[in-house]
């Protein structure tokens, strides 16, 4: 499945947690026939697309509004996001809400720290190999 699908399931599973209510409480909560606790499983880990629809009854079983549901910034600081695309991604959204300006010191800060990084890396392996 998408990226996408991974980050907002990745968020409604913080969210879950934080609320601390299982997959089981959270399906039980839609108040839809059929909403089993595997069906949360699958959303929260991205394997299953889902409706605008079935997004907004998780929201409702959740109490949560859309802000805080795509305010990626709490997801960033969890520490179980180890995927590199998925970490890649929550950056992007969380840069699509600012200014140019405040995105291209970003990207200048990064090209600067990857060079240095990159630097001190070709250091190493140059004394290693003498």
């Amino acid at each position: 499945m998408s990226d996408f699908l991974k980050l907002v399931g990745e968020q409604l599973k913080k969210i879950r947690d934080s609320k601390g209510l299982t997959q089981a409480q959270v399906a039980e909560r839609t108040g839809k026939e059929g909403f089993s606790k595997s069906r949360v499983s699958d959303i929260e880990r991205g394997q299953t697309n889902i409706s605008l629809k079935t997004l907004e009854t998780l929201m409702k079983a959740l109490d949560i509004s859309p802000n805080e549901l795509f305010n990626f910034e709490d997801l960033y600081m969890a520490q179980d996001i180890e995927d590199k695309k998925l970490m890649v991604d929550l950056h992007k959204y969380m840069l699509m809400e600012r200014d140019l300006d405040e995105v291209k010191y970003v990207v200048r800060t990064t090209k600067d720290f990857l060079e240095t990084v990159d630097a001190k890396t070709a250091d190493r392996n140059n004394k290693k190999n003498k």
